[in-house]
C-alpha cells in the first residue's frame, strides 16, 4: 500500500475494497439493517488482520430539502469520516435528491485479531456468509485505524444502488408532486412540525427557523404567530 498521510481520508478511500455488496436494495420506507464484515491488516505489527463485524441501521431516504440536508447524522463515526461525507455532498450532485441517514449499532459490535495472511482471512470470511445466504450482509477489505471511513464508502456504495428503485417507489407515492411551488413532501413536513409545536411549546422556536430556512415563513407566519399566542395563553 502507498505511503500514508494520517490526515488524508483518501488513503482509507484509496484502500477499501467491496468485495461483497447486498443483494437488496435499503428500503424505501422503513429502516434497514445492514450487516457489515470488514477485514483490514494491522499497520504495524505484520501478518496481524483484525476482522470487524457490526450493523449498520439505515434509515428510511427522505426527500431533500435545504432543512434535511443540514441535518446528516454520522453517529459512531469519526471526523475523517465525516470530511469524506462533506465531500462526497459536494461532488455526488446525483444523489442529492435523497437523503440517506444511518448509524452504527454499537451493541452488535465485534472484533478478533487473527495471524493469518489477509487472503487466507478474507476468504474465510466470504465462505461463511454465502453460508449464512443473508442479503443484507457486505464484505469490506480495507484499512485498519481508518476503518470508519470505509464504512462510509460501503455505504455510498449501497446508495447508489438502492436510489433509482428508492426514487420510483418514491414517485409511485407522489412524493415529488408540486404543490403550491413546494415539494409535497416539503409540506408534510412542515405540517408534522405544526403539530408537534402546537403540543410542545419548545419546538415553536425551531418552527420558525425551519420556515425561515425553507422561505416559507412569510406563507406561513399568520399560523405561526397564531401558534406563538395561543403557546403563550397556556
Amino acid at each position: 500500500m502507498e505511503k500514508r498521510d494520517p490526515f488524508d481520508f483518501w488513503y482509507a478511500v484509496n484502500n477499501t475494497e467491496i468485495r461483497l455488496l447486498p443483494k437488496r436494495h435499503l428500503e424505501t420506507f422503513g429502516s434497514t439493517v445492514l450487516n457489515y464484515h470488514l477485514v483490514a491488516e494491522i499497520m504495524d505489527d505484520v501478518g496481524q488482520v483484525r476482522v470487524r463485524e457490526g450493523r449498520m441501521v439505515a434509515n428510511p431516504p427522505r426527500i431533500v430539502t435545504p432543512e434535511a440536508y443540514a441535518k446528516v447524522v454520522l453517529e459512531g463515526f469519526g471526523d475523517e469520516a465525516g470530511k469524506y461525507l462533506d465531500w462526497l455532498r459536494e461532488h455526488e450532485k446525483d444523489l442529492r435528491v435523497l437523503q440517506y441517514g444511518y448509524s452504527l449499532k454499537q451493541e452488535s459490535f465485534s472484533e478478533h485479531l487473527v495471524s493469518e495472511p489477509i487472503k487466507a482471512v478474507v476468504e474465510r470470511v466470504e465462505r461463511d456468509v454465502n453460508e449464512r445466504d443473508d442479503p443484507m450482509s457486505a464484505i469490506i477489505v480495507g484499512v485498519d485505524d481508518s476503518w470508519d471511513v470505509c464504512l462510509i464508502k460501503l455505504f455510498w456504495e449501497i446508495v447508489q444502488h438502492s436510489a433509482g428503485a428508492n426514487v420510483r417507489q418514491m414517485q409511485q407515492r407522489h412524493l415529488f408532486d408540486n404543490v403550491g411551488g413546494v415539494m409535497r413532501v416539503v409540506r408534510d413536513e412542515v405540517e408534522a412540525d405544526f403539530l408537534a409545536a402546537s403540543r410542545d411549546a419548545s419546538r415553536i422556536g425551531a418552527l420558525g427557523g425551519k420556515l425561515q430556512r425553507l422561505g416559507l415563513f412569510e406563507e406561513y407566519q399568520d399560523r405561526f404567530f397564531s401558534l406563538v399566542k395561543a403557546s403563550r395563553g397556556k
